[in-house]
């Protein structure tokens, strides 16, 4: 796992003082996460009170999870004068330039975060806009030399947090775990939207 994959897995913070403090989870996850006040009233509804207990614990859990990644991607990213946010938009350009929309759809963050970032990132020399042959208007992030020689810097520490990991978990286990949050999030995006949500 390179460093672009452990920074992917936390969504970027806002530029600025603001990039480490985790970010609010969205409304409606939230609500995800909330506990439903039990009502059983035989074997039927019991089961379906046990996977809303499960889904309320794997969302928070996941809150949970995306803090921490947030936490470790700072000091991870602070001495190659990058923060979380930065590294993630970088990492996600490092294989091939993307547009803005094409790293917020891989990220599963908003354009607009997306684009204060890279802006950022351009005004600092750490990546820069090129032409898109396919989209006129939709500009090519990519990585600066600068912006890939920070990113290497990070390296080091992004090995010795994957071998601690790895001797926590097990290798299966690590494995095991990037397989099950991969089927999660394959699975997620699979649903259809809520009967009362907004077309």
């Amino acid at each position: 796992m390179d460093p672009a994959a452990a920074a992917a897995v936390a969504a970027p913070a806002p530029s600025g003082a603001a990039a480490s403090a985790p970010p609010e989870p969205p409304a409606a996850a939230t609500a995800a996460a909330a506990p439903v006040p039990s009502r059983a009233k035989g074997p039927r509804e019991d089961a379906l009170r046990a996977r809303q207990d499960l889904l309320s614990r794997t969302a928070l859990g996941v809150f949970r999870l995306n803090g921490q990644f947030l936490s470790v991607s700072e000091e991870l990213a602070r001495p190659a004068g990058l923060t979380a946010a930065w590294w993630q938009v970088i990492g996600a350009v490092l294989r091939e330039p993307l547009p803005v929309a094409g790293i917020a759809r891989a990220m599963g963050i908003t354009r607009q975060s997306v684009q204060r970032i890279a802006d950022l990132l351009a005004a600092k020399g750490l990546a820069e806009y090129v032409p898109n042959p396919a989209h006129r208007r939709a500009k090519l992030l990519r990585p600066t030399e600068a912006g890939r020689a920070a990113v290497a810097r990070i390296g080091p520490g992004h090995a010795a947090l994957a071998t601690r990991l790895a001797e926590a978990l097990g290798e299966d286990g690590f494995a095991e775990t990037v397989r099950v949050l991969e089927r999660l999030s394959a699975a997620l995006d699979t649903l259809p939207p809520p009967p009362d949500a907004p077309a």
